[in-house]
């Protein structure tokens, strides 16, 4: 998924940070947690320490959740600020609902869509999407979310032009679905900590569901936490660990960066 935003507004509940007990891996300084669990795992420890130096991010922008899914869709492959543009498009052309996207032509949609790239295909996406909802859901997204999340899961990854990442962006942001979204800047920043098994190397869908798992399975299924995590990486390695020249010396996790071993141990325990 492309470069994420710094919202004006969120449909986010805002979170509580709490103190939380030491671990072996807890940031030397600063022990913050908005869950209150305890900090036993070493993603959990990386995770405080990152919400204690960048504090919450309020993601994911949108005025509804519906809009919430047409930014996921419409993200694919482009920066924010050109999701923007199309965002800003169709709620002009009142378009920002499950019946208009249903309604409108795919050229009138196309239009719209345009500023994000991949138009012809995201315009496909989106009606695919809309057309899903009405035949599964009745059009509601109320209903939509109410789907277990591993059924509802499969049913997003059953539509054409929706891939792991953007289906676990609808689950997480708009449903409030306990999944963790796995995108370039965490497989970098997990590659770089020597976190990652080779099973997890690759752009495949199964090194995707592998990180996934590693992830889940080391912090509490709480959709909050995992929420603020994944939107803690992208700002980490926006700014910080980046693709080339990364700045660890004033990165928060830069206390955690291996120094010849001690992360293997915990990558075959996972």
């Amino acid at each position: 998924m492309a470069n994420s935003p710094t919202p004006p507004r969120t449909v986010n509940l805002p979170l509580r940070p709490l103190a939380i007990a030491a671990s072996p891996w807890s940031h030397p300084s600063r022990r913050y947690d908005p869950i209150g669990e305890p900090a036993n795992t070493v993603l959990h420890a990386y995770y405080s320490a990152l919400f204690a130096t960048l504090g919450p991010q309020h993601w994911w922008p949108g005025r509804s959740r519906f809009e919430i899914v047409v930014g996921a869709i419409l993200t694919q492959n482009t920066s924010w600020k050109n999701v923007e543009r199309a965002v800003a498009n169709l709620r002009a052309a009142k378009l920002l609902t499950p019946a208009a996207i249903r309604a409108v032509s795919s050229r009138a949609l196309a239009k719209h869509v345009r500023p994000s790239g991949y138009f012809r295909q995201k315009t496909k996406t989106l009606k695919i999407f809309a057309a899903f909802l009405f035949a599964r859901h009745s059009g509601s997204l109320r209903r939509l979310f109410a789907t277990p999340t591993c059924i509802l899961r499969d049913q997003l990854l059953a539509l054409r032009g929706i891939g792991p990442e953007t289906a676990d962006a609808i689950l997480l942001y708009a449903g409030k679905h306990p999944v963790f979204v796995v995108d370039a800047y965490a497989r970098r920043i997990l590659e770089r900590h020597a976190l990652l098994s080779a099973q997890a190397t690759g752009d495949s869908r199964r090194s995707y569901e592998h990180i996934r798992s590693l992830v889940e399975s080391q912090l509490p299924r709480d959709h909050q936490l995992l929420n603020e995590f994944h939107a803690l990486i992208v700002h980490t390695g926006k700014l910080h660990c980046r693709k080339s020249n990364p700045l660890c010396v004033s990165c928060p996790l830069q206390c955690f960066l291996p120094l010849a071993s001690g992360r293997q141990d915990l990558v075959a325990a996972s």
